[in-house]
């Protein structure tokens, strides 16, 4: 690392410890700048290379964090929990969650309590799977080789929801990767509920061109961490929805296919 190089991880590593020391008070991207002696232009463009993420988004992500932790508590209201994590009010918590996570602060905290999940078992190339949706997207897919097992599996992810084994739009879509062209498909939508470390490693995946495979290692350098391969492994692994995204393409740094959740000789098949 040279010295220009150095100097702006020193930058962006204050700027991150600003954030979050000081996200109750949601500070502007000209307050971080101003911080760190750079103008607003040139501090976006710095932080987004070495963070992955704009500062809004990764303030963004701080807020959700500390919000979940304060919904964990029952007693704890949705307008408390937006006022503790320095937001202005009810309004904005709903659009940051919905952004992040995917779903709406009250959801989160009753467990799924209100949400209703469709699911049903179809035929692949790599075997029979399950596929589940809410009106937002696919929550869960997962290869079945035995139903009862997938299901439980998806009930422990949701276990307060309302289930309905049924087929609709949404299931149709995704599952027509396997039997379509994807590029002539609409837009699927995805509905994921995890970590935000873990969050950020999906949507990293999602980002890997087709035919192409990656290593840990990869993944975590992208994300910026490049000493965080084993937590992106573990991430990688608890990735709930199979295929859509595509954990399989992870190889060891030796060459080696290494584990996967459905099958290394799956895993073989599909990379094949």
């Amino acid at each position: 690392m040279n010295g220009q190089e150095q100097l702006n991880y020193n930058r962006i590593a204050a700027a991150i410890e600003y954030i979050r020391q000081n996200f109750k008070n949601q500070p502007t991207l000209d307050e971080v700048a101003e911080k760190i002696n750079l103008s607003p232009f040139h501090f976006q463009r710095l932080f987004s290379e070495w963070a992955g993420v704009s500062p809004k988004s990764f303030l963004q992500y701080i807020s959700v964090a500390h919000a979940r932790h304060i919904l964990k508590n029952k007693q704890v209201t949705l307008l408390d929990a937006a006022l503790e994590t320095g937001l202005s009010g009810t309004g904005r918590l709903h659009d940051m969650f919905i952004k992040i996570d995917g779903m709406t602060p009250g959801e989160y905290k009753n467990g799924g309590e209100n949400l209703y999940i469709n699911y049903s078992y179809a035929e692949s190339p790599f075997g029979n799977i399950l596929v589940a949706s809410t009106p937002k997207g696919i929550c869960y897919m997962a290869f079945a080789d035995e139903e009862h097992t997938a299901i439980n599996a998806l009930q422990q992810l949701f276990p307060n929801a309302h289930f309905n084994q049924m087929v609709d739009i949404i299931q149709q879509q995704a599952l027509y990767i396997f039997t379509k062209d994807w590029q002539q498909l609409p837009q699927i939508k995805l509905h994921l509920k995890g970590t935000q470390f873990q969050l950020k490693v999906w949507e990293t995946l999602l980002k890997i061109l087709t035919g192409q495979l990656c290593t840990y290692g990869n993944i975590a350098v992208s994300i910026a961490v490049p000493t965080a391969s084993r937590a992106v492994g573990t991430a990688i692994g608890s990735n709930p929805v199979a295929f859509l995204i595509p954990c399989h393409r992870f190889i060891q740094s030796s060459g080696l296919l290494g584990g996967y959740m459905w099958g290394p000789t799956r895993k073989a098949v599909i990379i094949g």
